[in-house]
């Protein structure tokens, strides 16, 4: 399940009031989520979260799953 802090994060950096991310929810399934948002979209993950991402992790990630996964393993850390 994708954290709702997460969503919200993602969704205002794409200006959508709502969309259904799931799991298997891929970048390309959701509008405006490109190449240029994206990387605002990580770094307004690294700001919310306290976080630091490594450009491999990043290369890797094919899901909002896995992002969320991600998320949780470097939250944990701390």
């Amino acid at each position: 399940m994708i954290s709702e802090r997460l969503k919200t994060v993602i969704l205002r950096e794409l200006e959508l009031d709502a969309w259904d991310l799931q799991e298997d929810t891929t970048a390309p399934q959701v509008p405006g989520w490109d190449s240029l948002s994206h990387a605002r979209i990580i770094s307004a993950i690294e700001r919310e979260f306290g976080i630091r991402f490594r450009t491999a992790e990043i290369i890797r990630l094919a899901t909002v799953g896995q992002l969320n996964a991600l998320v949780e393993k470097k939250t944990a850390r701390g």
